[in-house]
């Protein structure tokens, strides 16, 4: 039994399904000062239906890391930085204890400058003094050789005690080179690290207490995978905007989608709106930006704007618009049976679904009531203004779905599947998911005036999304033969090898290294599942003699789902199994673009 738990801004979701279909759904309020508490309330309900000794994993999509950074309740993070000769490290300055120390490595690697250790302690004392206990230590060319990195963390000391509570290296991010994408996702991983520990251990205690301590337990990533909490403790930055990523896996689970399309993902407070290209999702391939900083967090390019059932409806002169703002629920939500409108009442886009007849949801006799009253505040017709209400909220995510396609169409397109340059992308299908999605599909219909699609589930897509979620895994591979190295930064692997290593030896070991990293962390990854994406080999020439090759592999497991629930017929690993309606997923998620810089 797969459960999935994705925490939204409004309501949190949780399923719990198999590979014949859904077992229970449940929807609860999220409560944003405490999302343990929400993450709990929708266990203990799943766990009414569902046999707990049933349950063999979790895939949770949280909010956590998220809120935290735009909240500012992220801790101070100690910044020792090596940019080396040729950038000035001080345009890229994050923080208040932000050190850049003297020292050098060259794009092969070598060590052209010592790190001056002295000055490297004084930082470090420095950052101590201002009570910093979270350290990131970044260097220009760390993916080509970590020694400095790794003395670093050596004159830091042993974790907890005296020594930092926690260390993020650059080279452990990943073997792009971009050096201040890598400032800036070491920056956040550290900022995030502390929140997320904890928020990790009172899952794994509550998992514990509900009967469930047995459950293997994943986090959604940015990228529309998942990877194990124990790894996400190390890479919370990893966790970063997995709500909308939980969006887009979950209409891959709910629809067999071919062809370009938009999906919509109607929230409470938020819509989250995507692209597909032949029927696979966007990725921002170079990275994420957080706030205004670049980061190296590869994820589903995903748009999301202020318009979502909960949000308030406003009169600006003759203008009626939705949004951006949620001063608080619906009243169809909020206001009981029989009782009295608040003073003041705000209906929102729910309340005017109500009033239109789209839906008939929560009380709707207080939708018509405070939809009246706040219409004869601004003398319009309750209708009219309802009417009105939703189609400025159609017209919002359409004008947003309109900027988001010309931004696509401005530079080269990348699926998760491959780079696809010079193709315009021109969608032919709306998908909609989400709480309000059956009521908005007239409006987006009408709006986008397109094939308009709101499949089975719409109201608990993230969470089977979130659920069905594979783990995915990613690495970078790098050999310089007239040295005789091969190494992989992201797990600290370094060896000799004969200066006969072939760019086909590195594929191999790049895609063995990659296998066996996942089999120690428990994770079981279908060598079908995984591919090389990059691989290229180049020749070093000194004095017109060729002296090595210079080799860089990337591979990874392609981000998918476990199955799908699309109504097509199944057959599940390890055999037929007939009378159900799953299909499951072939693999097509696949990663061959190549990467810029």
């Amino acid at each position: 039994m797969y459960l999935g738990i994705d925490v939204g801004g409004t309501h949190t979701d949780a399923v719990a399904l198999d590979e014949t279909g859904i077992k229970a759904q449940v929807k609860v309020k999220t409560d944003q000062s405490d999302l343990l508490a929400s993450v709990n309330q929708a266990l203990r309900e799943i766990l009414r239906t569902v046999k707990p000794d049933g349950v063999l994993q979790l895939n949770l999509s949280t909010t956590l890391s998220t809120n935290a950074i735009v909240q500012g309740t992220t801790e101070d993070v100690g910044m020792l930085v090596i940019p080396g000769p040729g950038i000035s490290a001080h345009e890229f300055m994050l923080c208040r204890d932000y050190h850049v120390l003297p020292g050098a490595i060259d794009h092969r690697g070598t060590e052209t400058d010592r790190l001056d250790e002295a000055k490297a302690r004084a930082a470090i004392d420095a950052c101590r003094a201002s009570g910093v206990r979270v350290f990131g230590c970044v260097g220009k060319f760390s993916t080509r050789n970590p020694l400095h990195e790794n003395t670093l963390r050596q004159s830091l000391g042993p974790s907890g005690g005296q020594g930092p509570d926690y260390v993020t290296l650059g080279h452990e991010l990943g073997g792009r080179l971009n050096f201040p994408r890598r400032l800036a996702t070491a920056y956040f991983n550290c900022a995030v690290w502390r929140v997320f520990n904890a928020f990790a251990d009172a899952v794994e205690k509550s998992l514990a207490e509900l009967g469930l301590g047995h459950v293997r337990v994943n986090t959604l990533k940015a990228d529309g995978g998942t990877f194990p909490l124990s790894q996400a403790r190390r890479m919370p930055v990893q966790s970063i905007f997995s709500g909308p990523a939980a969006s887009v896996m979950g209409i891959i689970a709910l629809c067999d989608i071919t062809r370009d399309s938009v999906i919509l993902d109607i929230g409470g407070t938020t819509t989250d709106i995507a692209v597909f290209v032949d029927g696979q999702p966007l990725v921002e391939n170079d990275g994420i930006n957080i706030g205004s900083h670049p980061t190296l967090v590869r994820a589903l390019k995903v748009r999301s704007i202020g318009i979502g059932g909960d949000s308030a409806i406003n009169v600006l002169g003759e203008a009626v618009r939705v949004g951006p703002n949620r001063l608080g629920p619906s009243l169809a939500d909020s206001v009981p049976a029989g009782a009295a409108l608040p003073a003041g009442a705000r209906p929102t886009l729910i309340d005017a679904l109500n009033v239109t007849g789209a839906c008939a949801h929560g009380n709707v006799e207080a939708s018509r009531a405070g939809l009246a009253e706040f219409a004869a505040r601004h003398s319009i017709k309750p209708d009219m203004l309802a009417g009105q209400a939703v189609a400025a909220a159609a017209e919002a995510i359409y004008a947003s779905t309109q900027e988001l396609l010309a931004e696509i169409n401005d530079k080269p397109v990348y699926t998760i599947h491959e780079l696809l340059e010079g193709r315009r992308v021109a969608p032919g299908r709306v998908y909609l998911m989400g709480g309000p999605a059956a009521a908005m599909k007239e409006a987006v219909r009408q709006r986008f005036e397109l094939f308009t699609v709101v499949p089975e589930h719409f109201g608990v897509a993230n969470a089977i999304g979130a659920a069905l979620t594979r783990n995915t895994a990613s690495l970078e591979l790098f050999a310089d033969t007239e040295k005789g190295v091969m190494f992989i930064p992201a797990l600290r692997h370094r060896e000799n090898v004969p200066r006969t290593y072939s760019l086909k030896d590195a594929e191999r070991d790049a895609m063995n290294h990659m296998l066996a990293h996942l089999s120690e962390m428990g994770v079981f990854a279908d060598r079908d599942n995984a591919q090389v994406t990059h691989a290229s080999s180049f020749n070093m020439v000194d004095e017109g003699r060729t002296t090595g090759k210079n080799i860089r592999v990337k591979c990874q497991i392609k981000p998918g789902v476990a199955f799908t629930l699309n109504g097509q017929p199944a057959v599940p690993p390890g055999g037929r199994v007939a009378g159900h309606s799953l299909k499951l997923a072939t693999g097509q998620l696949a990663d061959k673009a190549g990467e810029r810089g």
